[in-house]
């Protein structure tokens, strides 16, 4: 609950950024008596459109755990990283978008600090776009990510954890695209992202980590 609330607060709080920014524009063209066509935002978004958004996210693992992991405590730490995506607009309303971003995590138990781990997760996936030709467009997606684990260095005491390097899992998001100028606007996003792996030493299974992070995600975007 406490994650929805804080993405609803980040919507909102774009959206009435946006709004406000719409409107001064639109005082300003309107003071200056402009009429010329090149002056004003063209609105929306059309088949052919490529998006493409910086986003500054937060990632929280919604870590489950199995076998001797779960009697460990094992858990995982949370990230705030930039992440990098791409949509292709195939119809007005329909787009695929493939994000990119990488990120460390700590993996903690009760034994204290077991390392860190990098996760790269390519994520793709297929949107609709509420109100494509507006100026508050928001959208919906659903999808597959590839997970793929490098980087690590997780040790039990004397002994190192071995995880295993890829996975596939769902992702759905939903999102608002708020314009402010014909080519640049805010952007504000949810993702749920399934992802696990599996931990061993000395090739003895110690159980299942389910990662599943919630990504909480703020930036800006252009359109071409």
């Amino acid at each position: 609950m406490k994650h929805m609330i804080k993405a609803v607060m980040i919507v909102a709080s774009l959206c009435a950024t946006g709004l406000f920014e719409v409107r001064a524009y639109a005082d300003d063209v309107s003071a200056k008596g402009s009429t010329m066509a090149g002056e004003v935002p063209a609105n929306g978004i059309h088949a052919g459109d490529v998006l493409v958004r910086l986003r500054a996210i937060s990632i929280e693992p919604e870590v489950h755990t199995s076998g001797t992991l779960s009697s460990l405590g094992v858990g995982v730490n949370n990230a705030l990283v930039p992440e990098l995506d791409l949509t292709y607009m195939i119809r007005d309303a329909i787009g695929i978008e493939l994000i990119l971003g990488t990120s460390r995590h700590h993996v903690t138990s009760g034994l204290g600090d077991l390392g860190g781990v990098n996760v790269l997760p390519p994520t793709l996936l297929l949107q609709y776009h509420f109100n494509h030709a507006g100026m508050i467009r928001p959208y919906v997606g659903a999808g597959v990510n590839y997970t793929y684990f490098y980087n690590d260095g997780l040790s039990a005491g004397s002994e190192g954890i071995q995880v295993s390097r890829s996975s596939f899992g769902p992702a759905v998001q939903a999102g608002v695209d708020v314009q402010i100028t014909k080519t640049v606007f805010l952007n504000a996003d949810i993702k749920k992202i399934w992802m696990h792996t599996d931990a061993s030493v000395g090739g003895s299974s110690l159980g299942r980590l389910d990662i599943d992070p919630l990504v909480l995600g703020i930036g800006v975007g252009m359109k071409f």
